[in-house]
C-alpha cells in the first residue's frame, strides 16, 4: 500500500481512500500522524541546527534527556541516545556486560528486541534462527496462560511456575556467567502478553538474588501505549536499565535510547563506554522527543490511552469475543491489545495463514489498516484515538469476523 498522507488516527492513499490506522504503523505513532506541534518543533530545529556530532553538547538533546528522565523511576540519572530500539538494546546489553564482567543474556522465547546483531539473537521468534551470530544468549519461556508451557490453570500458577522455570535456567547456566535478564515489560510483537501480577517483581527478586542486571525493553510498550508513561509503572518494578524508542517521538525522526540508573551511569565516569552512533541524540530527533512528550503531557494523551482501553477497547473486544467463536482470547491494556483467532475454541488451534490473509483483506476493504501477526489481530491505534474512532474500528473488526465466519 502506498500511503500518501495522514492526520491523527487516519491515513489515506493516492486514490483518496481513507483508512483508520489501527496499526499505528509499527505500533509507534502514539501521538498520531502529523501532530502540528511535533512537526513545528522539527522545522524550527532544522532552521537552527540541522545536525551535530554526538561528541558536542546540544541544548535540545539535553532537554530531551531531561524530559525522558522525568518519566523514569527516581533512581535513573542519564540517557544514552541511539537511533532506534534495536541499537538501544544492543547498547544496554553492552553496558550490562561491561558493568558485570559477565557475558550471557537471558531473554524470553516469545520476544522481539530488534533486528541487529545481539538484539536479534536476544529475540526469541523465528527471525533469530537465520541470524545467530552473536554469542552468549540463552532463552526461557515467559508466562502465557492461554498457551501455558507449565500446565497452569490459573494466573497465579502460571506466574509461580514461570518464575521457577526462569530460576532453574539461571541456576543451570551458572549465575556467575549471566550479565542480564532482558525482557519486554509487555511482549508486543509476540502477542501483547500482559504478565500476571507478581511476575516482574519476581524477576526483579531473582536478579537481585543472583547479582544479575535487569533490562526492561519498553521500545513498543513505553510512552503511552499501555496508558502509562512507561509500562513498568503498572507493575511495581524498577529495573537497572530501560530501553525505549517508538512512542517517545512517534517515529517522526528515528530515535531511541537507554535510560541508565545512577550506579551504572557512574560506572562510566572514569571508563570509556565503547559505544555511540553518528546520529546519537540527533538534534531533529531530540526536538521531536521534546515536542512529543510535552504535547502528551499538555493534552492528556496518556490518560486518553488509559480511558480508551478501559472504557472502549477492553469492553468492546470482550463483546466481540462473546459473539465470534473464532476469537480464542482477547488481552491487553491502554491502546495495546491482541485478538487471538482460533479455528476451534476447545483445542485452541490457531487459524491458518489463509484465514489471516482474508481477515486482513476484509479489514482493509472496510477502511481499517490493521496490524496482524501470526494468528492475531493487534488492536493498536494511536494513543490520541477518539472514543468514536475506537468504536468504529471495533465495528469494522466485528463485520470482518462475521464475513470470514
Amino acid at each position: 500500500m502506498a500511503i500518501a498522507g495522514g492526520s491523527g488516527s487516519t491515513v489515506w492513499d493516492f486514490e483518496g481512500n481513507e483508512y483508520l490506522d489501527f496499526s499505528s504503523q509499527l505500533v509507534n505513532v502514539n501521538i498520531g500522524h502529523q501532530h502540528p506541534k511535533v512537526i513545528a518543533a522539527i522545522q524550527a530545529q532544522a532552521a537552527l541546527l540541522a545536525t551535530v556530532a554526538p561528541a558536542h553538547a546540544n541544548e535540545m538533546r539535553a532537554w530531551a534527556a531531561e524530559l525522558v528522565l522525568s518519566h523514569a523511576p527516581a533512581s535513573f540519572e542519564k540517557v544514552f541516545f541511539t537511533n532506534g530500539g534495536a541499537d538501544a538494546n544492543e547498547n544496554a546489553i553492552r553496558m550490562a556486560r561491561l558493568v558485570t564482567g559477565r557475558d550471557k543474556v537471558i531473554s524470553h522465547y516469545r520476544s522481539y528486541h530488534g533486528n541487529t546483531g545481539a538484539a536479534i539473537v536476544a529475540t526469541g521468534d523465528w527471525r533469530r534462527m537465520p541470524n545467530e551470530y552473536a554469542r552468549g544468549h540463552v532463552h526461557a519461556f515467559g508466562p502465557y496462560l492461554y498457551r501455558s508451557e507449565f500446565w497452569a490453570e490459573t494466573a497465579e500458577q502460571e506466574c509461580e511456575r514461570a518464575l521457577r522455570h526462569l530460576e532453574r535456567v539461571i541456576q543451570s547456566e551458572g549465575p556467575e556467567t549471566i550479565a542480564a535478564l532482558l525482557l519486554e515489560t509487555i511482549p508486543g510483537t509476540a502477542g501483547v502478553l500482559v504478565p500476571p501480577a507478581g511476575y516482574l517483581r519476581g524477576v526483579r527478586a531473582l536478579a537481585d538474588h543472583y547479582g544479575i542486571l535487569l533490562i526492561l525493553d519498553e521500545v513498543m510498550a513505553g510512552f503511552g501505549r499501555t496508558g502509562e508513561w512507561l509500562a513498568l509503572d503498572a507493575f511495581d518494578v524498577v529495573p537497572d536499565l530501560i530501553t525505549f524508542a517508538k512512542g517517545v517521538n512517534s517515529g517522526y525522526v528515528p530515535a531511541g535510547g537507554v535510560i541508565i540508573n545512577s550506579q551504572i551511569a557512574h560506572f562510566f565516569d572514569e571508563r570509556v563506554f565503547p559505544g555511540g552512533l553518528t546520529y546519537s541524540g540527533h538534534p531533529l530527533a531530540a526536538a521531536s522527543i521534546v515536542a512529543t512528550l510535552t504535547a502528551m503531557d499538555d493534552e492528556g494523551v496518556i490518560e486518553n490511552a488509559r480511558t480508551i482501553g478501559a472504557d472502549v477497547l477492553g469492553p468492546g473486544l470482550g463483546v466481540l469475543a462473546q459473539k465470534h467463536d473464532v476469537i480464542g482470547e482477547v488481552r491487553g491494556t491502554g491502546v495495546f491489545w491482541a485478538v487471538e483467532l482460533v479455528s476451534d475454541r476447545a483445542s485452541r488451534e490457531p487459524v491458518d495463514a489463509g484465514t489471516m490473509a482474508k481477515v486482513k483483506s476484509e479489514l482493509l476493504g472496510r477502511g481499517l489498516l490493521p496490524f496482524t501477526s501470526e494468528n492475531r489481530i493487534h488492536v493498536v491505534p494511536p494513543a490520541v484515538v477518539t472514543p468514536a474512532e475506537a468504536a468504529r474500528g471495533l465495528a469494522i473488526i466485528d463485520d470482518a469476523l462475521a464475513e470470514i465466519a
